[in-house]
């Protein structure tokens, strides 16, 4: 009964938080990935895509919104949909992990669904659910999440045939198709790994290697797959172009950095954050290196006497292996990274807060006060950022103000004018970006455009 009752207030609470986020629009990305995109506008159209196309079910399941003529609502509908089975799994793989060094009492499930409520409710997810083609993340985390617990409970399950179909079919399965939603589910295999030493510490290495076999198999096979798809090589050959693998790292430890802030900045969520690309050393550079450095030597030394803090650290980091190392991208970070990352990190600070309040009655209505008047508060937050998603000129001018130096960013804005008729606005958006960047040929163009107002804008 206690149990049910969390979820409903997980649903309950994630509901509210998100029910602002349906009168969201179409934003930059969605436009290219669906609204542009005519391989998720028919059923034929995507079983063509299917031979050389990538993502594919993150692609059905844009088609499947595209086609079902309930607009935008449809999609709105989806991501909080997928969000809400992420926050509840989130649960029971946290009440798992906890039950592993806890009396699992009320008190203790308390702390697995303020973990989850966490997850939730905090501001920095809204890129992956208010965000329509953040889909990616959150339906990846889907399968991700359906993969792991799959396997949490096909290792307990006493019937071998059931045990074998959850732990060696469905997990690897549920795997693959995760794979399929967006590549960086490549990381599974470890963290199913990482959970299993947690939860069992004195278990060896060799025997959970062992025992997920198939899914390191399953790694090996598509990550050649991947690599041999000529969308994914063409991809990744465009991505070292970009810029240096040395350079890269140095710009990821900036980017990083500036990651892990995300989770006190409560308000400070941004579409386009100005983060530089780094070619050499620095005073802060060093120090933030530094940082970083003993935050995780610190995570595998805890993994040792405090394992779900340990776990916590490793996880933040091995989630952010796919995104933020040594594949260039364009988007140096972006907020939506840190949806599956976040999740050891709640995990971590939660268990570390019960065992810290354990003892007298006085810390533990401190502990109950906390899991009601935290939730609300970060909840307040993703209300108002998801009211930046009303427009693109909302969402824009709410990017330049926190981007003021970044000149896509008044690109953007000046395009968003453009469509809404504000020409005078527009112009003077375009102009402040060739004052950043002069040889910005888009800004350009489009400022050409607006003067000429006959022909629509780049985006």
């Amino acid at each position: 009964m206690r149990q049910n009752y969390h979820l409903f207030l997980i649903i309950l609470a994630t509901s509210i938080a998100y029910l602002n986020s349906f009168w969201g629009v179409f934003q930059f990305d969605d436009y290219n990935v669906i609204v542009y995109n005519r391989t998720v506008h028919s059923w034929h159209a995507w079983i063509s895509d299917l031979r050389d196309g990538i993502r594919p079910l993150l692609k059905f399941s844009y088609m499947l919104n595209w086609t079902s003529g309930m607009g935008l609502f449809g999609f709105h509908l989806t991501n909080t949909f997928i969000h809400l089975a992420n926050a509840i799994m989130f649960y029971f793989l946290s009440l798992k992990i906890i039950s592993s060094y806890m009396i699992i009492e009320h008190r203790d499930k308390i702390a697995a669904l303020f973990a989850s409520l966490l997850f939730a409710l905090h501001p920095v997810q809204t890129e992956a659910v208010t965000y329509i083609s953040g889909r990616s993340v959150s339906l990846m985390a889907m399968f991700y999440l359906i993969s792991i617990l799959f396997y949490l409970r096909g290792s307990i399950y006493k019937n071998r045939s059931v045990r074998v179909i959850l732990v060696y079919v469905l997990s690897p399965m549920f795997f693959v198709f995760a794979v399929l939603a967006k590549e960086t589910a490549v990381t599974l295999p470890f963290a199913l790994s990482l959970i299993e030493k947690t939860c069992q510490y004195r278990k060896r290495w060799g025997a959970i290697l062992r025992k997920q076999a198939v899914h390191y198999l399953s790694f090996i096979a598509m990550m050649l797959v991947l690599i041999a798809h000529p969308r994914h090589g063409s991809l990744l050959e465009y991505s070292f172009d970009i810029r240096s693998i040395s350079d890269n790292i140095l710009t990821q430890i900036n980017a990083i950095s500036y990651l892990i802030s995300r989770f006190f900045v409560l308000n400070g969520m941004n579409i386009d954050p100005d983060l530089p690309v780094i070619t050499a050393w620095s005073p802060e550079l060093l120090i933030k290196t530094f940082l970083l450095v003993i935050l995780f030597v610190g995570g595998i030394i805890a993994f040792r006497i405090r394992p779900v803090c340990g776990f916590g650290i490793l996880w933040f980091f091995l989630h952010l292996i796919p995104t933020n190392s040594i594949v260039p991208r364009l988007d140096v970070a972006n907020d939506r990274q840190l949806y599956l990352a976040s999740f050891g990190i709640y995990t971590a600070i939660v268990v570390e807060a019960r065992m810290f309040l354990h003892s007298t009655k006085r810390t533990v209505i401190r502990w109950y006060a906390a899991a009601v008047m935290i939730p609300v508060l970060i909840g307040s937050f993703t209300i108002a950022r998801n009211h930046s998603y009303r427009s693109e000129i909302a969402l824009w001018e709410d990017a330049a103000e926190k981007s003021p130096r970044k000149a896509r960013v008044y690109n953007n804005l000046g395009y968003a004018y453009f469509l809404a008729g504000r020409f005078g606005d527009a112009e003077k958006a375009y102009l402040t970006a060739l004052s950043i960047k002069p040889d910005y040929v888009t800004a350009r163009n489009n400022l050409s455009r607006v003067k000429v107002g006959s022909l629509p804008p780049q985006p």
